[in-house]
């Protein structure tokens, strides 16, 4: 599989996708406007497709990885295209899990924030976020808010094939 994402000609996220979005495209100061991915070369016998975007920099600040985005039961296509501000969309027929910004140490309760892709925040320097894509042989049995921990059970004797690429983020 290959996943494409933009990015700038420096190689990091563009701004709009991350806490340098213009004040008219964040949401309660959360930049809340996704990426728009492209995946191809899709294994055969793919019956739905998972991402996470996780943020491994965050443990020497918080001392957990930050989940930014969750997403399962993507429709697998030839090529798909999730286009830009997909989390947001009502119209997504792909469920979304908790982000970060839901657990008990931040504790947003605002579905817009904490159920959907909140964008990257780095407090200190630079950080390089995960980009995963799973090809799996089931549709995930998982509802709207679902945590990491129940994602990660269900991938378990269901990942076909899995590819990840890094995206930096800068501060």
């Amino acid at each position: 599989m290959k996943i494409d994402i933009p990015l700038t000609p420096s190689g990091y996220l563009p701004d709009r996708y991350s806490k340098h979005a213009a004040s008219t495209e964040l949401y309660q100061g959360y930049p809340l406007v996704s990426p728009p991915l492209t995946i191809t070369d899709i294994p055969a016998g793919t019956v739905s497709l998972a991402l996470t975007f996780l943020d491994f920099d965050a443990v020497p600040v918080g001392g957990f990885v930050w989940i930014h985005w969750l997403a399962a039961n993507i429709a697998p296509q030839e090529v798909v295209q999730i286009p830009e501000n997909a989390s947001q969309l009502t119209s997504t027929d792909f469920v979304q899990g908790r982000n970060s910004n839901a657990g008990k140490l931040v504790n947003i309760t605002d579905a817009k924030i904490s159920q959907h892709y909140v964008g990257p925040q780095p407090p200190d320097q630079d950080h390089d976020y995960q980009l995963c894509v799973y090809a799996l042989n089931r549709r995930l049995d998982l509802n709207n808010g679902y945590w990491y921990n129940d994602f990660h059970r269900q991938l378990e004797n269901s990942v076909i094939a899995s590819t990840t690429i890094h995206v930096p983020g800068c501060v």
